[in-house]
């Protein structure tokens, strides 16, 4: 398993379809997955750490584990079948649960528990992006630091 950050989301023209991001930690491969909007939502407020009015679906299962005294270590993306990656949620008691990877880093990022992508899922989705065009990833950046939650709204 390799370590993974999230870059970001962002709304992939013109489908509208929401992109989470993620980077391997240590090496140059990007890992692209489609997700929903609801997801996209919830993984852009945590990220902006902008606290909702109420608890969303997200931070309730965040407080019901603390409530409980269960950590979410980590997150595992663990395979890619059919265009459709899986996840697994593990957590401080040994307990391991099934979860869509969208549903998975968003609660990774409220709780701190740090996301890890199989070799093999890296190798079949995995997009390798030389230093060089970094400049790529630092435009999607910018555009990460200009887009609000409520660009997700949106209806095209």
């Amino acid at each position: 398993m390799l370590q993974m950050e999230v870059v970001g989301v962002r709304v992939e023209m013109p489908t509208n379809q929401p992109i989470v991001l993620l980077k391997e930690t240590n090496g140059d491969r990007y890992l692209p997955i489609w997700i929903g909007m609801t997801e996209a939502t919830a993984i852009a407020l945590a990220q902006a750490e902008e606290p909702p009015p109420r608890p969303l679906t997200h931070d309730l299962f965040r407080d019901v584990l603390e409530a409980l005294g269960v950590r979410l270590r980590t997150v595992n993306i663990v395979a890619l079948r059919d265009q459709i990656f899986f996840a697994d949620l593990v957590f401080s008691n040994g307990v391991e649960v099934s979860a869509r990877p969208s549903d998975s880093i968003a609660l990774a990022l409220r709780t701190g528990a740090t996301i890890y992508a199989s070799e093999d899922v890296l190798r079949e989705a995995g997009v390798s992006m030389p230093d060089d065009q970094e400049d790529e990833v630092e435009k999607f950046r910018e555009f990460l630091d200009n887009i609000t939650p409520e660009d997700f709204g949106r209806a095209g």
